[in-house]
Order: structure tokens, then sequence, then C-alpha cells
């Protein structure tokens, strides 16, 4: 993706920079509070001697290197749709790349779905267990503050969700500053430490992490899944390039972050090679500690970022999601004049902190919630090198042994990561799994719903065509005014039509039939925005298209048709939309209960009319019962 704005000039990369540093890499960045601890776990079973210590250190390293920097930042972010990235958008691209291969729409469509809810699963994790995190380091300070651990970590996270409503561009010039600090102090802290026991840099020797991960049985395998703890918010930099452009991120990632994280986990390491008893809290235990309670207040404050991070992402994902026709309609909210990608979904919010204060009640600890991270995340990775194989095969038009080349390995190191986190099942790793369980299938069940509904408007449809030629050689009368009539199908007789004659007996001077289509990229162009069509007798067809990653604004859209000779004033213009009531039968092909979950769904779904940007009061809803 270039870095431009919308007036096509050059964006300068280092303020985009430091507003990515803000957005992007809070979660990735506030791994090291809880890592290096359950990398170390007494649990675990493996004696804490100076070569595991090496080995661990080591395993953290590597890991980071070969998933964040060779997977993500040289080959998953090259994957992007036209600049958009993130596994929505990525999977339109597998679907539009394989389209000739109708046999893998489905698989395809079911892999992205899988990934997308374990999306959701992650989403209710990292706010709780950042927190959790970072608000831990009051036990540190004095073991007196333990009880209120917990409380005070509900209340940062009820005012964070609290001030979602306000949007994000009040504070967002605030997080890049702060997370410079963060990164800047992580990268001190760890070359304090280092100085201390320089014997730790032997563990940029790739061998001790082999010998760590591949000596201790099942304890390594075990260790596996906390050494990802590392890698957790890898899927940020792919997810958040398209708001800041490639080439930010990895000015970010190489020039800030990476070396700060590296610098602070060899920190750690180091501390603890000095004095084994730091396994405790080797975060905190490194600051100094007269500096001990003002980190746990960066902490806390980095640790609502990266929370912020993932809320807003989850907003993202819950808008693509309908606007691919994956969730039914959702209330909404624009927080910003200027920059369209900052919303706010309300029932998205409060469901999710509901989830979130239910995680920080339910496990109690952020060594807990660690064995509930790994296996969402994980599996989300797994997917995504799934979905970038199609990529690279059918959209880059790669050889076969080139796109297994680029991926195979990458799926076999993801692979391992789900095996190992997997482990930790029954200890946690259920939570978001059954979370995005649930989400699969209200996903799953709106899009075999809605695609039944359509299908059996099909079978009862009209061609508008023949229907018009019909009407008008004995017309009703015509009243002025314009009237426009949306329709899913642009061949077909809108409902509304069909029961404004019935019921008013009159058409319009002016009809227009109208058709949105959400294409499977994230910015339609716009010349590519319209398609018009003269039907006769002051009858128009229109078809609209809009990205997923847009907004409808469909009165904004009609001012188009003005260039093709059709000038509409919205004061004199009606818009008439059916509303579908639907009626569950046999013939869907879902069971009992998922056609009832549907109905239900249509039945609560948010208003076409402010999905579509429709001024209320130019609006008349006509009821029809579809049998599924």
């Amino acid at each position: 993706m270039n870095n431009t704005n919308p007036n096509g000039a050059e964006r300068p990369v280092l303020p985009l920079t430091v507003t990515a540093l803000g957005v992007v890499f809070g979660d990735i960045g506030t791994s090291p509070l809880y890592a290096v601890k359950e990398v170390f776990n007494p649990s675990h079973g493996i004696p804490l001697s100076a070569a595991n210590v090496l080995g661990g250190i080591s395993a953290i390293f590597w890991s980071l290197m070969f998933v964040v920097c060779l997977k993500y930042v040289v080959l998953v972010m090259r994957a992007d749709n036209k600049g958009e990235g993130g596994i929505m958008a990525l999977l339109a691209l597998a679907i539009t790349s394989t389209r000739r291969r109708v046999t893998w729409t489905g698989p395809l469509i079911a892999l992205g779905l899988c990934g997308a809810a374990l999306f959701y699963g992650d989403a209710i994790i990292t706010p709780a267990i950042s927190v959790l995190s970072a608000v831990e380091g009051l036990e540190v300070a004095t073991p007196l503050l333990k009880p209120y651990v917990i409380p005070v970590t509900i209340i940062v996270l009820v005012v964070l969700f609290a001030v979602q409503r306000k949007g994000t561009s009040l504070v967002g010039t605030l997080f890049g500053p702060v997370m410079i600090a963060w990164f800047v102090i992580l990268g001190i802290v760890g070359i304090a430490n280092i100085v201390r026991s320089p014997a730790i840099l032997e563990a940029l020797d790739p061998r001790h992490a082999w010998y760590f991960l591949g000596s201790h049985g099942a304890g390594s395998f075990v260790v596996l899944g906390a050494v990802f703890l590392a890698v957790t918010g890898a899927e940020a930099l792919y997810a958040d390039m398209g708001h800041f452009g490639r080439r930010a991120v990895r000015v970010a990632w190489f020039g800030l972050v990476f070396p700060a994280l590296t610098l602070n986990y060899f920190g750690q390491g180091a501390l603890i090679l000095a004095d084994a008893s730091a396994i405790s809290n080797p975060f905190y235990l490194a600051v100094p500690q007269w500096a001990l309670l003002p980190m746990v207040a960066l902490a806390t404050l980095a640790t609502v970022i990266a929370s912020q991070a993932v809320i807003s992402g989850t907003y993202s994902m819950t808008k693509q999601a309908i606007q691919l026709g994956f969730l039914p309609r959702a209330h909404v909210v624009h927080t910003s004049e200027h920059e369209i990608g900052q919303i706010y979904i309300p029932a998205a919010n409060w469901v999710l902190l509901l989830l979130v204060i239910a995680a920080v009640l339910g496990f109690g600890s952020s060594s807990n919630l660690a064995s509930a991270y790994g296996l969402s995340v994980s599996g989300t990775m797994l997917i995504t090198t799934i979905l970038t194989f199609f990529v690279v095969r059918y959209c880059w038009h790669y050889k076969l042994t080139v796109a297994i080349a680029a991926t195979a390995l990458f799926a076999i190191v993801d692979a391992a990561f789900v095996a190992a986190n997997l482990v930790k099942f029954l200890q946690g790793g259920w939570f978001p799994v059954a979370a995005g369980m649930i989400i699969f299938g209200v996903m799953s069940t709106w899009r075999t719903g809605r695609q039944a509904m359509l299908d059996s408007m099909y079978r009862s449809r009209l061609k508008l065509d023949a229907f018009l030629s019909s009407l008008l050689r004995h017309p009703p009368e015509r009243i002025e005014g314009n009237a426009v009539f949306l329709v899913g199908d642009a061949s077909a007789v809108p409902h509304s039509l069909v029961h404004n004659l019935k019921h008013n007996k009159v058409l319009h001077r002016r009809n227009v039939f109208l058709t949105v289509i959400i294409e499977e990229v994230p910015v339609v162009a716009a010349a590519e925005r319209l398609e018009f069509e003269v039907l006769g007798n002051d009858c128009f067809r229109v078809i609209l298209h809009f990205g997923f990653k847009e907004e409808p604004d469909v009165p904004q859209a009609l001012a188009l048709c003005a260039g093709h000779g059709l000038t509409l004033d919205m004061m004199e213009t009606s818009f008439f939309l059916s509303r579908e009531k639907v009626l569950p039968t046999t013939r869907s092909g879902l069971n009992a209960w998922r056609d009832h979950l549907f109905a239900a769904m249509a039945r609560n779904a948010g208003s076409i009319v402010d999905y579509f940007n429709i001024p209320a009061n130019r609006v008349i809803e006509l009821g029809t019962l579809v049998e599924i």
C-alpha cells in the first residue's frame, strides 16, 4: 500500500509511524509483562538452570524473528487487499482469487469465519490479561494491595469501555508518544540488567532455543505455549496495515519495537541468571524500587492502549463482517468527521465488556488467563497462513512449489504453537474457543439463512423489464416526484413497488430501481461506483457498488446520476423499502434452532435506513413475508 492521502499526495512516514506505535503495537508491546514469567513458571517442572534460562530467552527471540519479522512483516503484509489487511480482507482476496474454483469457496469461507471467530475470542482475553497483568504490579509494591487488584482492574475496564462512545480521536494523538516512552523505557531497563549479567547474550545462538524446546519431554511442549505469548499481537501488524501503510508499520517495528522488546526480554533473562527468585515477577523486579509505582502506572496506561487497539479492531471486524454478509446490520456510530475508520458499535462494545469482566472474575490472575490466551491467537495465525497460500498461488500466480515453500514452514510452526496451546485447553483454553464457536455459529447461521431468504425471494420474483412493459401499457395514475425502490436483485421487481401499486394505485413521475452491492474489495474506485440504465418512461435502473470498508452513502452516490441526465432532489424523493418478516420452514437447510435464531436476528437487525444513510423522513417501508 502506498502512503498517500485521498488527494494522492505522499503522506509523511514519520507521523504515520508515531501513530502506528500507539495503535498497532500495544498488544505485542505489553507481552513482556507476563511472557517471561510464564515461560519459566515452576509448574512446568523445568529446573531454573542457566542453560534453561538461556534456552527460554533464545526461544522467545527466535520466535519474534521467525513469526513476526519473517512471516508477518516480510510475507503476509504483502498480501494486502488494495492496501487493507486483516483476516476478513485476506478472506475476500482469497475468495476472489479462487473464484473459478467454486468447490473451494465454501471451505475458504468456513476457514475465514473460524479465523474471525477466534479473533473475537482473542478480543475477550487481550483486555483482561493486559490490564490485569499491569495492575498486578501493585502486589509487587506491597502485598497489602493484593485484595484491590481485581476491583481496580474492573474499574479500569469499565471506564475504558464507557469512553468508547467518545471515539479515539481525542486521545489518539497521545497514544504514539506514550508507547514511544514505553518502548524506550523497556529498552533502557533491559540494557541496565544485561550490563550486570552479559552472559545472557549467548541466547542469541539459536542452538540454545533448540536445546530448551527439545530436551524436556512433555514439559518442552507446554513451555512452547508459553513462548507463544511473546508473539501475540503480531496479527495486529497485518490487520491495521491499511490505516498507516506497510512502510510505516515496518519502520516502527524494526526501528523501535523489535529492538526494545529484544533488549527487555534479554534483560529479564539476565536478572533471572543473577537472582533466581526474580522469577516471581521478572518484569517489575527488573525495575529499580524507586521507579516501581511509576512503572505500574505507565504499564497500566500501555495496556489500556493495547486494549483500545483490540477493541477498535473488534468494531472494524464487525463492520467488515456486516458488509460482507456474515452478520446482521447493527447500529454504527461514527466518532470522527475526518477519519472513516473511527467507529463505535454499542452492541459489540457492551457484550465485549461483559465477557471481559467475566474472564477477569473467572480466571482471577494473569497467570490463569495466560492459559486461555494462546489457543485463539495461534489458531488465527494458522488460518492466516493457510489463506496466504491461496493468495500466493492464485492471486500472485506463483508456481505451486513456490507457494508451498513460502508458507509450509510457517504453517508447521503455527501448527506447533496450536498443538502446544491445546495442552492448556482444560486450564482455560476452552474459554475463547467456546466464545469463538458461538460467534462462528451466529455468523454461519446468518449467512446461510440470508442466502435461503434470497433464494426464496428469487423463486417468487417477477422480471422487472416484463413487468414494466405490461404495467405501462395501461399505466396507473402518475404523481409528481421521484420514487427510489430498493431491491436486492437488479433484474427483479421490488416487493415495495408491488405493494405500493396494490395499496396506493399510483406511480411516481420518475422511478429509480436501486440495487446496492458490497464488493469483496475494501474500496471501490469512483469510476466504478455507478451503473446506470434507462428503462424508458422515466424509469431507470441504478446499481451502486461499495467496498466492504466503505460507508454506503446512498444519497451521495445517487448524485452521480446527474452525469447521466437524472437529477434527484432529496426533498422530492421518496425511498420505498421492503421489510422482510422471516417465516421459518423446513426448506432452509438449517436446523430448527438455527432457523429460529436467524429469524430473531433478522427481526432485530439494524435499520437499512441508517445503514445506507438514507434520510429517515423520506422513507416508506412496506412489509413482506418470506418463507425459508
